[in-house]
């Protein structure tokens, strides 16, 4: 699988049933916060993700919070989750997934990346030897480099919607 190509596209986190982890070969799940869990920056969790998170783990799946911000913002954030959390990972770089699946006692291939980035969240858990789950981002970021990240990701978006709606149309 090309490495900038996740292993499967949702519209949001909560989307994401035990039944597609499983079909995934999936033990635990690293999670992205900003555009993912939450708004970017924000420490106020998206609607319904703190029950999802409680439920997929009553489901069996290790969860971990994986986060490029520094501790101060994550620890907060994770603790409304009950969630433990690697911050300062610099994604895509693989070593932070790889230290996050090493806390969790989980092989590499049996965990899965969730986020909203192709350039860091789907790139990284390529780069780290795992499989990963695409978001769509709920809100925009102001920067410039989001911006340029979100333009340069359009293309690839856009040819994972028309392989969604390829295999819709083979289902009917």
């Amino acid at each position: 699988m090309p490495i900038l190509i996740p292993s499967a596209c949702v519209a949001r986190v909560t989307d994401i049933t035990p039944s597609l982890l499983r079909g995934l070969g999936a033990e635990a799940v690293l999670l992205d916060v900003d555009n993912t869990l939450a708004p970017d920056g924000s420490q106020k969790p998206f609607p319904g993700t703190v029950e999802w998170t409680k439920k997929i783990g009553v489901a069996g799946f290790k969860l971990m919070i994986l986060s490029n911000n520094i501790s101060e913002r994550v620890a907060p954030f994770a603790a409304q989750y009950g969630l433990p959390f690697c911050a300062m990972a610099m994604k895509p770089l693989p070593p932070g997934y790889i230290l996050a699946a090493g806390k969790m006692q989980v092989p590499r291939k049996r965990t899965i990346v969730v986020g909203d980035q192709i350039f860091t969240d789907v790139l990284g858990a390529s780069l780290a030897g795992m499989k990963s789950i695409l978001v769509e981002p709920e809100t925009e970021e102001d920067s410039l480099s989001f911006r340029i990240r979100r333009r340069l990701e359009r293309p690839i978006r856009r040819k994972l919607s028309r392989r969604a709606a390829s295999a819709k149309d083979e289902e009917k």
